[in-house]
């Protein structure tokens, strides 16, 4: 009788501990845990500019991007922090391997033989007032054809030119 109270009791608590995500901007990506009893919280006070720096492949053809989930992650987790919409504003370097996240779904399903499945995060990311570059160095060493990109996305001179420019005018530097 013991243990099957201590069981009970364990499994009670332990669903009381649980937490659901929640997605306040990137309703489909990035879900995030509300962490009400942080000390540190974004100030909802400050204008965040960030630069970041997204060069990781997918980890499968099929699979989204990890850089791309993450920076719905740090939309939602910003919002959830206070930080009105006006006042965050992410600007995205594509590259590397990343860069083809980027191709439309004809051309992903092509190269690939499946749906490009960035597509949703890409919407919700423009959406969110997120501006996208892919790097027409990377665009252009990997062969991929300009008039076949995602529309949410625009062509940079280069990642190297976005990164510094952004930086110099203020934005903080992160890479995914």
């Amino acid at each position: 009788m013991k243990v099957t109270f201590s069981i009970i009791l364990v499994c009670v608590s332990m669903s009381a501990f649980a937490q659901k995500r929640v997605n306040p901007v990137i309703k489909n990506y990035g879900g995030i845990f509300e962490i009400p009893y942080a000390d540190e919280k974004p100030d909802p006070n400050l204008e965040y500019n960030i630069v970041i720096e997204i060069e990781k492949a997918n980890a499968t053809p099929d699979s989204v991007n990890w850089a791309l989930y993450n920076v719905s992650r740090l939309l939602n987790l910003h919002a959830m922090g206070g930080v009105p919409k006006n006042k965050l504003h992410v600007v995205l370097a594509i590259h590397g391997g990343a860069s083809y996240t980027v191709m439309s779904n004809e051309a992903y399903k092509t190269k690939y033989g499946v749906d490009n499945p960035n597509l949703g995060l890409y919407q919700e990311l423009e959406k969110a007032g997120v501006n996208m570059f892919i790097c027409g160095q990377s665009m252009i060493a990997r062969n991929i054809d300009r008039y076949k990109l995602v529309p949410e996305v625009k062509i940079a001179t280069s990642m190297l030119t976005t990164l510094t420019t952004y930086q110099l005018k203020g934005y903080a530097l992160l890479k995914f």
